[in-house]
């Protein structure tokens, strides 16, 4: 998996999250070379939570570090990926499909990033 491996279809943080126009919501393949073999996947809201932008909705382990997970934007949660709690090792194999964390239902963006300036700040890094 490279770097520079960023999906066209979807809006990113600054901290390496992405979001789709679905509501799905994980983090990039740059957040997953940087984590390592993610052991857990840790998250604290549930359907019908609300999240606000830049909120903290839960944690991912791996063998190298404990990360925040953050709400790239308001909204309401429609939905948990409950397959990461058996299989967290998803978010490695599949960042960008299978491995989605939460779903929410958008209110209003936080400052999110189009794929042409989350590459370009993966170039800074």
């Amino acid at each position: 998996m490279s770097t520079a491996e960023v999906k066209q279809d979807r809006k990113y943080t600054k901290d390496h999250e992405w979001l789709k126009a679905d509501g799905k919501i994980g983090i990039t393949a740059f957040a997953v070379e940087q984590l390592g073999d993610i052991t857990l996947v840790d998250v604290t809201v549930k359907p019908g939570d609300s999240l606000e932008a830049g909120a903290v909705f839960g944690t991912v382990e791996s063998v190298k570090t404990l990360s925040d997970l953050f709400s790239p934007v308001s909204g309401t949660v429609t939905a948990v990926n409950a397959a990461l709690e058996d299989k967290p090792e998803l978010i490695n194999e599949d960042c960008w499909e299978a491995g989605w964390v939460i779903q929410v239902e958008s209110v209003s963006g936080g400052e999110l990033l189009e794929a042409s300036a989350y590459e370009a700040q993966l170039g800074d890094g």
